[in-house]
């Protein structure tokens, strides 16, 4: 009998604060205003790291790296996924694909979508990674746009 394909999905989100560092896939995008995070605050491999282990049944990223363990205080998530796809490995999974989306009004990350892709599909093994951006809508209450999330599917 042949295995059937498995899907994950993940989503992130974070608060964006004025002089942080913003990494998304693992690429500095902005050094002017960034993600508060316990971690870097990389919405796009945090979603990533969540399906690609949900689609395992191998807990979530809050299960494997906690916000209340100091290890993790800065951390590259790119370390992180590389730490995800070690335990896929392991349970005798492989990534076949990821497609993400990311919600974001500013900065424009369109330059730096292909470092993106390669940095991510390196870290999994995988040859070639979807991806997609989207700005977001203004929030009902606040008619104002201050974060950014990235849904993912695996």
């Amino acid at each position: 009998m042949t295995a059937l394909p498995r899907i994950g999905f993940g989503y992130d989100v974070h608060r964006l604060e004025a002089g942080r560092t913003l990494t998304l896939g693992g690429v500095v995008v902005s050094r002017d205003i960034g993600a508060v995070a316990h971690s870097d605050g990389d919405v796009l491999l945090h979603a990533v790291c969540d399906a690609l282990l949900g689609a395992a049944a191998l807990g979530d990223i809050g299960m494997h790296f906690p916000d209340t363990d100091e290890r993790y205080r800065g951390i590259s998530s790119m370390l992180l996924l590389r730490h995800v796809a070690a335990l896929l490995s392991d349970a005798g999974y492989s990534v076949g694909n990821i497609d993400a989306t990311i919600i974001l009004q500013a900065p424009k990350i369109k330059d730096f979508v292909g470092d993106m892709r390669a940095a991510i599909a390196a870290a999994v093994d995988i040859p070639w990674i979807g991806y997609r951006s989207r700005p977001p809508r203004p929030n009902a209450s606040t008619r104002s746009v201050r974060g950014t999330a990235s849904p993912h599917m695996r």
